[in-house]
């Protein structure tokens, strides 16, 4: 660090904050620290008193803050998210889309081990909306020994931060139960999931009433199948009473299970397979009642994942159960929450 005359300070970096005070109306740095002089800055820093800067001088081996982090986000960054200017050294992330949020977990933490440089995300596999911040990245110090940036580029092999982008499905709802059926109670699952499914961007085919016989409910799901459904949901029937027969149901299809329970409250009886057609692979989810009456449940935590195209693998809803346990707040302000996380 040296102080140099402020007329021979264009492309040196300053290493304080530079105040402007304007008597009766503002104080406020018009210049922050980390600042690269240009030629037009120096009428301004003449008209705030500024004579001499300190500044760094220029090493071997030193990246600025806001090089560093711009190397950071090069690095790390994956499809569907816009990087910002560099701020005070710092470079945020933002998604360019709504879709899921996917974080490489254990690199983004080997990076954070390396030492004055950090990376900051929202949690991995959560929904996002286009324009919201979902990651932020800065150095500690002013110049960063560039061999730290050197070993974290060496630990990236793909994207750290991505997001999926979610697709509009065409839906199918099935919805069992002979008290429904035959009308002696009203529905009131399908108000509910057609307003989720609109709130996600999806249209709904139609709506299929089942009594709770086996051949009936396999053969709605298979005639969604045909109609060309892009998923399909089955209502009622997931509780291991005998009348409940929805998950046979949707085995009769030559669905393949990949769950039958997942450790997540609300939604523990919830079922998710695959039916294989000659034009798609069609999601056939068993949805317990509890998504009738949460705001948040197994469905807000899986169905935006399927929409995004992940594939759901037995040990990812294992691993829900980190998360998977719904606090019951008064007012739920879900996704701003644990839940799922």
């Amino acid at each position: 660090m040296k102080v140099i005359d402020v007329r021979e300070a264009v492309g040196t970096v300053l290493c304080h904050d530079i105040t402007r005070i304007v008597p009766g109306e503002s104080k406020g740095p018009v210049f922050r620290k980390g600042h690269v002089v240009r030629e037009e800055d120096i009428a301004v820093l003449l008209d705030v008193g500024k004579e001499h800067l300190y500044v760094f001088e220029p090493s071997p081996g030193l990246v600025h803050e806001n090089d560093a982090a711009a190397r950071i986000a090069a690095a790390v960054c994956g499809p569907h998210l816009r990087l910002s200017e560099p701020k005070e050294g710092r470079i945020n992330f933002s998604a360019d889309c709504r879709g899921i949020l996917e974080v490489d977990v254990p690199t983004l933490a080997a990076i954070n081990g390396i030492g004055e440089i950090t990376l900051a995300t929202l949690h991995s596999m959560r929904l996002v909306e286009e324009g919201q911040d979902v990651a932020g990245t800065r150095v500690v110090p002013l110049m960063i020994d560039e061999s730290r940036l050197r070993r974290m580029e060496e630990l990236v092999h793909g994207p750290v931060i991505r997001v999926h982008p979610l697709a509009s499905a065409a839906v199918g709802i099935v919805t069992t139960g002979s008290e429904i059926y035959n009308g002696r109670i009203k529905d009131a699952f399908g108000p509910v999931l057609r307003q989720k499914f609109a709130d996600l961007g999806c249209t709904v085919l139609g709506q299929t009433f089942s009594s709770d016989d086996e051949a009936m409910t396999s053969k709605a799901i298979a005639d969604f199948a045909a109609q060309g459904a892009d998923m399909i949901v089955v209502t009622g029937g997931m509780s291991v009473d005998p009348d409940d027969k929805t998950p046979a149901s949707i085995r009769a299809t030559g669905a393949h299970i990949v769950t039958y329970g997942a450790p997540v409250y609300p939604g523990a009886m919830f079922l998710l397979a695959f039916l294989e057609t000659p034009d798609k692979r069609i999601p056939v989810l068993g949805l317990p009642g509890c998504v009738m009456y949460h705001k948040a449940s197994i469905f807000e935590l899986m169905v935006p994942r399927l929409l995004a195209g992940l594939d759901i693998r037995p040990e990812d809803i294992a691993a829900l159960g980190h998360g998977g346990f719904c606090s019951g707040c008064p007012q739920c302000r879900y996704p701003v929450c644990p839940f799922g996380k």
